[in-house]
C-alpha cells in the first residue's frame, strides 16, 4: 500500500469528485485550478500507482490517450463511453466473459484475462449533432 501523501490525496479526491474518465492532463488542470501545487509528472505517477493498486480504472480513449476514473464497482466490469462527451456507463458482460473463455479454450489457453471497452455516441450527443430541417440546401430545389 502506498503512503498517502498530500499529492496522492489531492489526486484521489479529484477522481472521487469527477464522474467521467479524465486524462492526467485534465486532472492536472483541475488540480491547478484549485490551487494545488502538483506537477504533471506527479499526477501521472500517482494515477499509475492508483491504477496498479486497483483503486481506479484506466482505459484508452478513442484517440489512444490513457484516461482514469474511480468506478463505483470494484468487481470486473466493462465500460461504454461516448466518444463525443465522454459520458461513461459501467456494464456487466457475462456473455463477454463466456466468449473470452471459449476463444481461449479453442486455442488451448487457460486463465484468460481481458479488457473490453465499447465506444459510441450517447443519445444526448446524437440529438445535438442531428441535422435540423432548415429547408432545401444550397444545391437543392434549384432547376
Amino acid at each position: 500500500m502506498q503512503r498517502m501523501t498530500r499529492q496522492r490525496s489531492a489526486v484521489a479526491d479529484a477522481l472521487t469528485e469527477v464522474e467521467e474518465f479524465r486524462s492526467a492532463q485534465q486532472l492536472h488542470e483541475l488540480l491547478r485550478d484549485r490551487g494545488e501545487g502538483i506537477g504533471l509528472a506527479t499526477v501521472y505517477r500517482t494515477l499509475q500507482s492508483l491504477a496498479d493498486g486497483g483503486e481506479v480504472d484506466v482505459l484508452r480513449s478513442t484517440d489512444g490517450e490513457a484516461v482514469y476514473r474511480r468506478c463505483a464497482r470494484r468487481e470486473h466490469h466493462h465500460h461504454l463511453m461516448c466518444r463525443t462527451c465522454g459520458r461513461t456507463v459501467e456494464i456487466d458482460g457475462p456473455s463477454v466473459e463466456a466468449w473470452a473463455a471459449q476463444v481461449g479454450a479453442s486455442h488451448g489457453f487457460i486463465d484468460i484475462d481481458h479488457t473490453m471497452e465499447l465506444y459510441g455516441t450517447c443519445a444526448a450527443c446524437a440529438a445535438h449533432d442531428a441535422p435540423t430541417d432548415r429547408g432545401p440546401g444550397p444545391h437543392e430545389g434549384a432547376s
